[in-house]
């Protein structure tokens, strides 16, 4: 790569050199952007040193080095304690530290206050993942539209681009709510693979069945999206609530036999019991929804 070709790649900070901001530090560096790294341990940036990053004495240095400056470390915590002291006038402050949608927006405003615009973001990929163009990672990003369309293929550099929307919490909303639902994905396998783990079945010989199942029924999320937003619960239902409810008796009692604890499966249960019992054994199970708001009250 030629000098010119380098010095038109937009340099930036990069607080945190972990895992992830390892991965994106080197992907950054590769395509020719002159980077500066900080990290509380120093030694841990030594690897990058050696592949062209500068490593700042300090976090307020590292800020100062750069106009844009992205911050990647443990929580929201850490970000204040390490950016406590810097001059952010004028900086673009690019938040891709995991936390709450709460958390960026106050992050923000704290940011705006010290004259800083602001970009909040939520990494949809793990390490080896990061700037490998055909592994499908992205990072959800809201907050300034601005700052975004600028630094947009910067950003893009490490992983993908889904800009959704000025609302600084909003990256962190949809980081969490996909998250919340492999956690669940993630229950139902490990209590599946419980149920079958005293008998002869190769989990290998099982795994393919239970990943082209899992597979066949992740297009029910556009039936729960398309009865939330018309409000129709029991359009296009195919086994409804009072089948499932009935149904899940056998997933219990077979549980019960292969001597497998149920309480991966019992929670969600509860709640399709008393959606049913409040009249609604026509839906499927989009209405559950509806017992999870806190702000509606127990029996809404």
């Amino acid at each position: 790569m030629t000098d010119h070709a380098v010095a038109s790649r937009t340099p930036l900070t990069l607080l945190g050199t972990g895992a992830m901001g390892t991965g994106l530090a080197r992907a950054w560096l590769a395509a020719g952007h002159p980077v500066t790294v900080w990290n509380r341990t120093p030694a841990r940036a030594e690897a990058l040193a050696a592949e062209g990053a500068v490593v700042a004495p300090s976090a307020a240095a590292a800020v100062a080095a750069s106009r844009l400056a992205i911050a990647c470390l443990l929580d929201d915590a850490s970000v204040g304690e390490a950016l406590d002291g810097a001059d952010l006038a004028g900086r673009d402050l690019v938040n891709l530290t995991t936390g709450t949608p709460g958390e960026a927006r106050t992050r923000s405003a704290w940011a705006k206050a010290r004259g800083a615009r602001f970009l909040d973001g939520g990494i949809m990929a793990v390490p080896p993942m990061i700037g490998d163009p055909e592994s499908g990672g992205y990072v959800f990003y809201s907050g300034s539209p601005e700052l975004f369309e600028e630094h947009r293929a910067t950003l893009a550099v490490p992983a993908g681009t889904r800009y959704v929307g000025a609302d600084p919490g909003f990256a962190a909303l949809h980081d969490v709510a996909l998250l919340s639902a492999m956690t669940g994905m993630f229950a139902g396998i490990t209590h599946a693979f419980a149920l079958i783990r005293p008998e002869k079945v190769a989990p290998r010989d099982f795994a393919p069945l239970l990943a082209d199942w899992l597979t066949a029924m992740a297009p029910a999320v556009h039936r729960t999206a398309g009865h939330l937003e018309s409000g129709d619960y029991t359009e296009g239902v195919v086994s409804n609530l009072a089948m499932q409810v009935a149904g899940n008796a056998t997933l219990l009692r077979t549980a019960g036999e292969q001597r497998v604890s149920p309480e991966l499966l019992t929670p969600f249960m509860a709640l399709m019991e008393r959606r049913l019992a409040q009249g609604h054994g026509d839906e499927d199970g989009t209405g559950t929804i509806e017992l999870l708001d806190l702000g509606r009250g127990p029996d809404s």
